[in-house]
């Protein structure tokens, strides 16, 4: 199997690491793309030798950002997208321009709780149970058909640093997955409904 993945990720990048560390996983990683030019994200990529570029351009929500971002991938060949951790809305231009190779994680059980405070919104509804969702992205926002959930207990005593960490351990065993289901074309999409396939023998 072969591809060219950009991941585009905000902050400090754990799900980029996490990808960055499957064996299988890290020669696909063709570009790493940040909105931020001090997020860790980026030295993670350049310590392990992957290109990047910090890509500011453009309002929050505008779709003249995604169509410029459309252009950065386009100039490294890139054919698949992992938003790790991306803070911003890409836009129907962007969906339209890598449409169904996109996948998005994010740290609920969607459609608990969208948006970019999902852990402390879980925290602040004393939820007994939260969990990571792994997507194929669409035009909405944290929406689009489901790839892997998982759940994860929330205890009584949880606050923002333990639960985070738990979100976490789940988000870099679901994101690596489904990138590679998603690469090796083990996706099967019927509606809202993702079926993932295993490997042939």
């Amino acid at each position: 199997m072969d591809a060219r993945v950009a991941v585009l990720a905000s902050g400090s990048g754990t799900n980029l690491q996490a990808l960055l560390d499957d064996p299988v996983i890290r020669p696909w990683i063709a570009l790493v793309v940040s909105d931020r030019p001090e997020a860790y994200a980026i030295e993670r990529a350049r310590t392990a030798g992957v290109p990047t570029v910090v890509h500011e351009k453009g309002p929050r929500g505008d779709d003249a950002f995604g169509r410029a971002l459309v252009s950065v991938l386009r100039d490294h060949h890139v054919d698949t997208v992992v938003l790790a951790g991306f803070m911003r809305v890409v836009g129907p231009a962007f969906v339209d321009a890598f449409e169904g190779r996109i996948l998005n994680v994010h740290p609920a059980l969607l459609p608990a709780f969208p948006g970019a405070h999902a852990v402390a919104d879980a925290l602040a509804h004393a939820v007994k149970v939260t969990g990571v969702t792994v997507h194929l992205v669409d035009e909405e926002v944290d929406h689009g058909p489901i790839v892997f959930q998982e759940a994860i207990p929330v205890r009584d005593d949880d606050v923002w640093d333990t639960l985070e960490p738990r979100v976490h351990e789940v988000e870099h065993r679901l994101l690596p997955a489904a990138l590679r289901a998603l690469v090796e074309g083990r996706l099967k999409v019927e509606g809202r409904r993702v079926h993932v396939l295993e490997m042939p023998a």
